[in-house]
């Protein structure tokens, strides 16, 4: 096996038999056969797939432009959205979930008390 073949593969993160999430235990140097062992910390980003570390790597260079991320992936807005939260999601940081947004009647109604212009109902009617 080849050098960047041995970078690509990834240990498992669960148990074959039941399950758990395994712990990192053992390190060892392939130049001097160094060993060492116990218990270490993984890193958060392990659980990454390759594609999801380059979906993070443009989102990243592109300093947050979610607009860069739609291109490089090729695909809508809400889809590289959904993609970039899902990726989030399994690093442990989870969105708070968005309020309703409120339905074409509460809008009217909210317009009909002068609680916000037309204009504004119509922007919130185009993002929903």
């Amino acid at each position: 096996m080849t050098a960047s073949t041995d970078r690509n593969r990834r240990p498992p993160l669960n148990c074959p038999v039941c399950d758990q999430r395994l712990t990192l235990t053992r390190l060892s140097c392939p130049a001097c056969d160094t060993e060492l062992s116990g218990g270490f910390a993984t890193c958060e980003f392990c659980v990454l797939t390759n594609e999801d570390r380059d979906v993070l790597r443009v989102f990243l260079a592109s300093r947050g432009n979610m607009k860069e991320l739609e291109r490089h992936l090729g695909v809508s807005y809400p889809t590289a959205r959904a993609r970039f939260d899902a990726l989030l999601g399994k690093i442990g940081i989870d969105r708070p979930a968005a309020a309703p947004s409120p339905t074409r009647v509460e809008l009217m109604e909210q317009v009909a008390r002068g609680e916000i212009e037309v204009d504004e109902a119509l922007r919130r009617l185009e993002i929903s």
